[in-house]
């Protein structure tokens, strides 16, 4: 069977569900929280990272075959995105055929070639993650199954948020906290970085595993005192400490923390820079998001040279979308999940917005949909009601 259309639009970030019917405790932490950031160094944008980030709507990808079949796609980065898809790539793709999507993903890789880099791989996820929704309905089968089948009978979920006690509440046994403070706050904004650390693992315990996200907002030397200075807490592991395309640093890190936990991937979008932390081992585990790397593809690609270096695949916010569920049931070296908590405490997940067809965790496990394609549960009419 062949596509006959592939049309990308802007949807809102919260597709599910109206207000939530339980009163929240406190307002989440992400409506007030600094956290450290690459922009960081410039006071006006310091301390919120929603004072400097793009205002562009979600992005859906709808992949229509001949015979009325059709798969949903999300990424991000509205416009651009969105241009990229229906005046490039939709119309050399129609009259492929849907189910060869390996074939497919190679002729986007090369069509996207003279400007490869992030926008267009998020476009690329898009068109990736539509077509295994398809080929996952018309062959009557959830994904995980195309794939090869459930590997595990459920995923075990870490939360990564600031509001660690309702994390605790929620049964997970892991948590990772979003770092505060960088170089820019200097001697000061590690001290109080360490106080936040040292709490959180008073609150968890010792029989939790406790992260922090850096964000980006690191350079070598700073990574490496801060990792240091946080050794009493027994961090499993710090997280995207330097700029995405700073490889050197990363194996430099490596060098300069042997045995030290380092986790990151979450900016890289495609295998090639997975293929080089591998060879050198300057990471313990890898981080993809799955709308944002070449889509189910391209993780899976990446997911096979990491598990030829004995490295785990943890998809970043894998478990906030259908699409990173599925991938992580069926995909051995698919160890543990992020859940992204930036709802407010109090409120139960199941009130919470996300995209359709998402499971939310129970006691910190999940079971995906088990419905054909991604299971997301919804109507072409409904689909196209998502537009704003």
């Amino acid at each position: 069977m062949k596509i006959k259309s592939i049309q990308a639009f802007a949807i809102a970030s919260d597709l599910m569900g109206g207000p939530a019917t339980t009163p929240e405790r406190r307002p989440a932490w992400t409506t007030h929280a600094e956290v450290a950031s690459p922009m960081s160094h410039f006071p006006r944008f310091k301390r919120l990272r929603s004072s400097w980030r793009p205002r562009w709507p979600s992005v859906a990808c709808l992949v229509t075959a001949e015979g009325g079949s059709w798969g949903l796609g999300m990424t991000r980065y509205g416009s651009p995105v969105i241009s990229i898809i229906n005046e490039h790539l939709a119309p050399l793709l129609v009259g492929e055929p849907c189910t060869e999507i390996d074939t497919l993903w190679d002729m986007l890789s090369a069509m996207t070639s003279p400007y490869a880099g992030g926008l267009s791989c998020y476009a690329i996820s898009a068109i990736d993650l539509a077509l295994w929704d398809l080929k996952g309905k018309l062959l009557e089968q959830p994904v995980y199954d195309l794939l090869g089948g459930p590997v595990r009978a459920d995923i075990e979920c870490y939360a990564t948020g600031n509001d660690t006690d309702w994390i605790l509440e929620q049964g997970f046994q892991a948590t990772k906290i979003a770092c505060p403070h960088g170089p820019a706050d200097g001697v000061q904004g590690l001290d109080a970085t360490e106080a936040v650390v040292q709490a959180t693992r008073r609150l968890i315990g010792t029989e939790r595993d406790l992260m922090v996200d850096c964000w980006m907002a690191f350079d070598v030397d700073y990574a490496v005192n801060f990792a240091q200075r946080m050794q009493p807490y027994r961090l499993r592991w710090i997280e995207d400490c330097l700029m995405p395309d700073n490889l050197d640093g990363v194996r430099a890190l490596r060098e300069r923390l042997p045995g030290y936990g380092l986790a990151g991937g979450e900016h890289w979008y495609s295998p090639a820079p997975f293929a080089s932390a591998a060879s050198a081992r300057s990471l313990d585990v890898f981080q993809p998001d799955i709308g944002w790397a070449c889509g189910l593809t391209g993780c899976l690609k990446i997911a096979r040279i990491a598990q030829g270096a004995g490295i785990p695949v943890m998809l970043h916010a894998g478990m906030n979308t259908a699409y990173g569920q599925h991938f992580s049931l069926a995909v051995p070296n698919a160890t543990m999940g992020e859940y992204f908590v930036g709802s407010a405490p109090g409120v139960p997940f199941d009130e919470v917005p996300l995209t359709p067809g998402t499971a939310v965790p129970q006691n910190g496990r999940l079971t995906p949909s088990s419905a054909p394609g991604f299971g997301l549960g919804l109507t072409l009419a409904q689909v196209q009601a998502l537009a704003v």
